[in-house]
């Protein structure tokens, strides 16, 4: 048994990963690369012809945006993920393909009924077995990670019976929206993700109170509240936890009936077509949440649906509101992808009120280098979109705990949890900065482990 990285060895996009196994082998995600990191070819630069079948970890983009091009590369073998990201993958591959290729309709229906033939659901915690071409039995099983809908960290059965688990993602413990990722009982190698390796923690039980803040600051001079968030994961639990402020204010006796009636008033603008299709895949799988977002669902309300969350569906609408926003400075809180800011709609929001000194713009998430959401974190106050120079006015917030990433933390305290292994672990999926720093950090809780940091081989 072997592992060769193509992609978030010393970088935290990319994500592929290939479990060599005799003859034959498994690929593990197959990521775009992006920020800094991006290619100028899409091509597959690696051998595909032993690969027997591909395992998803989750729908973000710099895990399954190669696909098509492995797709066109000759890889016929199944693809196996679990059923929330089976639904979502064709949502985000969709997109990828209009933006990255300007594919029309056709085009598009073409590819993603390829995907869609060889994608193989498979439910949480059930053993599937891959049969591989030697006529050997790998068994997988998919556990959720937390990180966003549908993801899930893998177990992989060899015929040996060793145990290799793959992380993808982790997101942080005790998120409101999805349940927390449970080690594995048993690992003889674990490839785990580092992005946040260095960070200590995340602080998830202030994230809600800081947000409220930043929107009543922002209110109090008029304009607009900018929110650059990724179509899936961030999205959505920022709407979870707006609509949460909004309906405890709403029966708070210590808030005034002013701050009441501003907030009731104040519209929340979903301006993203992908997010709004991503929202309603999380609303359908409403059983993999975790229990205090069941409850509020439960309770009668709509943590993802509720009555101020507006949806912004054509162009047309698009362009008319960031006029509209331009010229009135009126209150509005807008959530639009990209993320990082490096496409999207959110592009022509920022075009039209990075100038203005009563826009408010929060950052909920890790920008990479080399994007446009970087330049503003680090102060950048003059940038360029689009060839247009802007003069940056607008107050620009980072605001942390929204992070779907665990923290070193949560990361060292879900290898700790098992319990027998791992004798080998491999840091990947961050700078080298944040692989040693958690790698150091892992040899204390098991110094048995032979600890490879993946950026140093």
């Amino acid at each position: 048994m072997n592992i060769v990285h193509h992609g978030a060895k010393t970088g935290v996009t990319g994500s592929c990963h290939e479990l060599i196994i005799g003859d034959n082998s498994l690929l593990i995600d197959c990521g775009l690369f992006q920020g800094t990191e991006a290619r100028e070819t899409l091509d597959i630069e690696f051998d595909i012809n032993n690969i027997a079948a591909l395992l998803l970890t989750h729908s973000h983009i710099d895990h399954i945006g190669r696909l098509p091009w492995l797709l066109a590369a000759g890889f016929s073998g199944p693809i196996y993920a679990t059923e929330a990201t089976a639904a979502l993958v064709p949502l985000m591959l969709e997109d990828g393909l209009k933006l990255q290729l300007g594919l029309n309709k056709k085009q598009c229906e073409r590819a993603l009924a390829l995907i869609h033939q060889r994608i193989r659901p498979v439910p949480y915690d059930c053993w599937a077995q891959i049969v591989l071409p030697t006529g050997e039995q790998v068994k997988i099983r998919f556990r959720p990670a937390g990180h966003i809908l549908g993801s899930a960290y893998i177990e992989i059965k060899l015929p040996t019976n060793e145990i290799v688990v793959f992380s993808g993602d982790l997101g942080p413990k005790n998120p409101p929206l999805l349940t927390d990722p449970i080690a594995p009982t048993a690992a003889h190698t674990l490839v785990i993700e580092s992005t946040y390796g260095d960070k200590a923690e995340h602080h998830l039980e202030h994230r809600q109170q800081l947000l409220k803040q930043i929107v009543e600051r922002s209110l109090q001079d008029g304009g607009a509240i900018v929110i650059p968030a990724f179509s899936v994961g961030r999205t959505q639990e920022l709407l979870f936890d707006l609509e949460n402020i909004i309906a405890k204010i709403d029966v708070d006796p210590n808030e005034t009936a002013t701050n009441k009636r501003v907030w009731k008033s104040l519209p929340v603008i979903l301006d993203s077509p992908l997010a709004q299709k991503v929202t309603e895949q999380y609303r359908y799988f409403h059983e993999l949440w975790a229990k205090e977002a069941k409850q509020r669902r439960y309770m009668g309300r709509h943590p993802l649906a509720f009555e101020q969350c507006i949806t912004i569906g054509s162009h047309a609408d698009h362009i008319e509101l960031v006029n509209r926003l331009q010229h009135s400075a009126e209150p509005a809180i807008i959530v639009a992808a990209s993320g990082m800011c490096s496409g999207g709609r959110v592009v022509n929001y920022l075009k039209a009120l990075l100038a203005d000194k009563r826009t408010d713009v929060i950052f909920a998430g890790y920008q990479a280098q080399g994007t446009t959401g970087r330049a503003l974190v680090d102060g950048d106050r003059v940038i360029k979109i689009d060839d247009k120079v802007i003069d940056v006015a607008a107050q620009i917030h980072q605001l942390s705990g929204y992070s779907a990433h665990a923290a070193q933390q949560d990361l060292v305290s879900f290898v700790a949890d098992i319990e027998q292994g791992p004798k080998v672990i491999k840091v990947v999926h961050g700078d080298l900065k944040a692989q040693t720093a958690l790698a150091t950090e892992l040899r204390k809780v098991k110094p048995e482990a032979t600890v490879i940091i993946a950026a140093s081989e």
